[in-house]
């Protein structure tokens, strides 16, 4: 983890929205009413889903750790992705299917592309903007 002033905010907002996302994963889709309806006017819509949300966590890890440590963000989301997979064979109204492990690993990589591009490590950017605000 980056030398961050707050380690423990962040351990917690992590597993918050790990938890958040398990939680998304395995309940029913109810707020989008008929499932077969849901975002059709998008294809593949919930493979964009799966790697949209892939692409956000993989952000949000690649601004906590530092660049030597992206191979284990990369891994750490792989391993949860293909997780929700193998528990969602286990939920009567969720299918487990191995494009959504694709498209969760293809966000993955194009979030830490972008990490490697300059958006990583944010955590320290917006603790010192805080800092300062707090300062004023």
């Amino acid at each position: 983890m980056l030398p961050l002033q707050h380690p423990a905010f962040w351990r917690s907002a992590s597993l918050a929205l790990l938890v958040l996302v398990l939680i998304g994963a395995l309940s029913p889709a109810v707020w989008f009413g008929n499932k077969a309806d849901a975002l059709s006017f998008i294809e593949n819509a919930d493979k964009w889903v799966h790697g949209l949300t892939f692409f956000a966590l993989s952000i949000w890890f690649a601004g906590l750790v530092e660049r030597r440590g992206y191979w284990f963000v990369g891994l750490g989301l792989i391993v949860f992705g293909a997780l929700l997979e193998f528990f969602q064979m286990y939920v009567r109204y969720r299918a487990a299917d191995q494009f959504d492990i694709a498209a969760n690993t293809a966000g993955i990589i194009v979030g830490l592309a972008v990490a490697l591009a300059g958006l990583g490590g944010w955590g320290l950017r917006a603790e010192n903007w805080y800092a300062r605000q707090t300062r004023n």
